[in-house]
């Protein structure tokens, strides 16, 4: 019985946290935006290689703290393809705008390491680090 609440609580703590296991993949679109004071009670900007990470994956992460800027995903790096091109961004904040629970708004500088900023939207794939 204790065995089973160990695993139950383990598979609840990698799956329910809303946080993806650092092998999975995350397929999104990528879009980019003017940084500044983030989410997670930092300014950024837009030389820094960062990520803000869908509202939903945000509030996911410890049920949507009160605090935002304890929020577990914050600091997280991930890593991101598009393509033949790869980056490594830091989360730094949440993506109000961003349209599925997989997408990221990335730093123009980070957009850039994956395609010129006229593209304005790219599919992408991620996982954090």
């Amino acid at each position: 019985m204790f065995f089973n609440a160990v695993i139950f609580f383990f598979l609840f703590a990698v799956i329910g946290s809303g946080i993806a296991a650092p092998a999975s993949v995350n397929n999104g679109d990528a879009t980019f935006y003017e940084t500044g004071l983030g989410a997670c009670g930092k300014v950024n900007h837009n030389t820094d290689h960062i990520a803000a990470v869908s509202r939903q994956f945000f509030d996911s992460v410890d049920g949507g703290s009160a605090n935002p800027n304890l929020n577990h995903v914050c600091g997280k790096t991930a890593t991101i393809h598009a393509g033949d091109k790869s980056t490594t961004v830091t989360i730094v904040d949440r993506c109000a705008g961003c349209l599925g629970p997989t997408d990221l708004d990335l730093s123009p500088a980070a957009f850039k390491d994956l395609a010129p900023l006229s593209v304005g939207r790219m599919k992408m794939t991620w996982t954090l680090n």
